[in-house]
């Protein structure tokens, strides 16, 4: 048995991705799953996120630990040995960070090397292209978790290449903007070529008894995220891109006929419509917790309650529909 594996990537940078798998993560905890949080990305922000700064100069600078991503591929990469066992920041009972490094960006040439010596049938090359999925496994394995939800840094590398083959599940975040719809007529090919590539790369693994992912990378949907609203509507700006991401993702991702009347509202691609809470974001922030988790000692008081609630429902209701997709159970009724 496997952990379910979604990761959350967008080529286009400044989306609000970290964000939103940060605050995911805690609805899944609070839901009662027991979720590992994966920072995969090399800027560690979803790290910083869980993490508060003396606690991470512990972990990076006086640990010499398989306790971040960089320290776990690390005996791989340099020749010593596989993939350390992971050591995982315990956050909540349920809750549990596989860190982040910004180390990690060094290893980009070697991913990079190491995916052409898969069709050399190299078992090295395997390993190491591999090493991400089987980290995260034996991440899940050690936590008994229900669901691993990944973060992945804004480009189409090879170290997010290794990232995403390692996942079963895609979720794209946008933003209602030029750039992100540019972003998606560039991700869409681009995983459906890395997709055939490892398919046709798996045949030659010259090891038997090593296991690999099946490298699925399946698209669940989107979520539109940091829109403004006015009276519960999207400012105008914003409308005539919104209205054409439901064509552009079945074009460029799904190799659909795009309809290019179908509104963000009607498309079931479309699994969130998230306002960006502006004014819950310093205060979630300097109390270092969800935005659903303040309270008026937070000073989220008034109007701030109401955000807090508002916030709760989203993200609760993003996080059922999520589970249901990917087929695991949450049996909370809150």
């Amino acid at each position: 048995m496997t952990v379910p594996i979604i990761t959350f990537f967008n080529n286009k940078g400044r989306v609000g991705k970290t964000s939103l798998v940060y605050h995911l993560v805690w609805m899944y905890c609070d839901l009662g799953l027991r979720v590992v949080a994966a920072d995969l990305d090399p800027q560690a922000n979803l790290t910083a996120a869980f993490v508060d700064e003396n606690r991470l100069e512990e972990i990076w600078e006086e640990s010499p630990q398989p306790n971040t991503i960089f320290r776990c591929v690390q005996p791989l990469i340099t020749g010593i040995g596989d993939i350390a066992t992971p050591q995982l920041e315990l956050i909540e009972e349920n809750l549990a960070l596989l860190v982040g490094d910004l180390l990690l960006s060094g290893f980009e040439d070697d991913f990079s090397a190491e995916w052409s010596g898969c069709m050399d049938r190299k078992e090295r090359s395997f390993r190491v292209i591999s090493a991400f999925w089987r980290l995260l496994q034996a991440a899940g394995q050690t936590h008994q978790a229900d669901i691993i939800l990944a973060d992945l840094g804004p480009n189409l590398g090879a170290i997010n290449r290794a990232a995403l083959i390692a996942s079963d599940y895609v979720i794209v975040p946008l933003s209602p903007d030029l750039f992100s719809l540019q972003g998606l007529k560039n991700l869409g090919p681009t995983l459906r070529r890395w997709r055939e590539e490892w398919n046709e790369q798996l045949a030659k693994n010259p090891v038997s008894d090593l296991r690999l992912p099946t490298g699925q990378m399946q698209p669940l949907g989107y979520i539109v995220l940091q829109h403004s609203v006015r009276l519960d509507r999207p400012v105008k700006v914003y409308q005539r891109w919104m209205a054409r991401i439901p064509h552009v993702y079945r074009e460029a991702v799904l190799i659909e006929e795009g309809n290019s009347n179908l509104l963000l509202s009607e498309d079931p691609y479309c699994l969130a419509l998230l306002k960006y809470y502006q004014s819950l974001m310093p205060l979630a922030q300097e109390a270092h917790k969800p935005m659903f988790h303040l309270k008026p000692a937070d000073g989220a008081m008034g109007a701030y309650l109401q955000s807090v609630q508002s916030a709760y429902r989203d993200f609760n209701q993003l996080a059922r529909k999520i589970a249901a997709l990917v087929q695991t159970p949450i049996n909370y009724l809150t």
